[in-house]
């Protein structure tokens, strides 16, 4: 009895240690790797916890050998934008200034029913107050309402509430460009060299992220070297 206590308590230490290393995310916001890695794990750590048969060995290294496979997988999504879409997809936009695009949902497996459930869970009850819905990597729909449809903020009761609302385009992200966000922003390639120009950037590449809000507003970080 007092070998299953101990045995089981070793691989409890070690399944906890290991999804410490995977980071902090809930259950809902794991990517389908983390997904995927947490499951095999709980069923690896539960085979040598019932049979004291099993070495306890054989249980610990299938555990560790994900968790190694996992922080590779991550570093490499880190530095490579088609691992990271590979592994984790990218946000896909379903609605648009009031409007379904149907092609996405189709793309998603994605019926209107279940988009009109979770508008509801986000506190939306009508599809023309939308100005964006997009689906995240993790299936999460995030939602941003138009103007007149949310809740009044300070800035609209002061009176500066007449502002444009939409998504923000992310032009470059981790030093590369994104030619199909500064397409939908309206701009141009030399528009993006001028505004890099202008603040000391000569590469794309030393961004960080640059973002374009619907009212042109730009944010820039360069990347800490």
């Amino acid at each position: 009895m007092l070998i299953i206590v101990l045995r089981t308590l070793i691989l409890y230490a070690v399944v906890v240690v290991s999804l410490r290393v995977m980071g902090k995310r809930q259950l809902g916001e794991l990517q389908p790797s983390e997904l995927v890695v947490a499951i095999m794990i709980s069923d690896l750590a539960s085979v040598p916890m019932q049979d004291i048969d099993i070495p306890l060995l054989w249980g610990i290294l299938p555990v560790l050998t994900l968790i190694v496979a996992e922080v590779l997988l991550s570093f490499m999504s880190l530095k490579s934008k088609r691992v990271r879409r590979f592994l984790s997809g990218e946000p896909s936009i379903v609605i648009y200034d009031g409007k379904i695009i149907e092609s996405e949902l189709m793309r998603l497996r994605f019926n209107v029913n279940d988009l009109l459930s979770e508008l509801r869970l986000c506190g939306c009850h009508d599809i023309s107050e939308v100005e964006a819905a997009v689906v995240e990597t993790s299936g999460k729909l995030s939602v941003i309402q138009k103007c007149g449809a949310r809740t009044a903020t300070v800035s609209d009761l002061s009176g500066n509430g007449s502002q444009k609302e939409g998504l923000p385009f992310a032009i470059i992200s981790d030093g590369t460009l994104n030619r199909e966000e500064l397409r939908r922003s309206g701009h141009s390639l030399t528009w993006l060299r001028d505004e890099l120009s202008k603040r000391g950037i000569c590469h794309i590449s030393d961004v960080f992220l640059m973002s374009v809000n619907a009212e042109g507003k730009i944010f820039i970080q360069n990347k800490s070297h």
